[in-house]
């Protein structure tokens, strides 16, 4: 992963965490971030800059349908950011 990728990602963490969001804490929203950023190569600016609605349905979504043990997405859930 890019450097620059890693720096995006924290500040979508930063902001995650500022508008009570995370659903355990910022490092693990971190790694489940890199982890689907891999598996669908996310538009991490976009979501980023996403209005309110659209960064809470990726961020929510990503934390609650992650398989942490198979670092794959479940139930079907696509991010709106791919």
């Amino acid at each position: 992963m890019k450097k620059d990728d890693v720096e995006v990602i924290i500040k979508i963490a930063k902001r995650a965490e500022q508008k009570g969001l995370l659903r355990f804490d910022r490092i693990s929203l971190i790694m489940d971030l890199e982890y689907t950023h891999e598996e669908f190569n996310l538009r991490l600016n976009d979501l980023l800059n996403a209005d309110d609605v659209n960064f809470t349905h990726d961020i929510c979504g990503i934390q609650s349908n992650l398989s942490r043990s198979s670092k794959k997405m479940e139930n079907n859930f696509l991010p709106r950011f791919i």
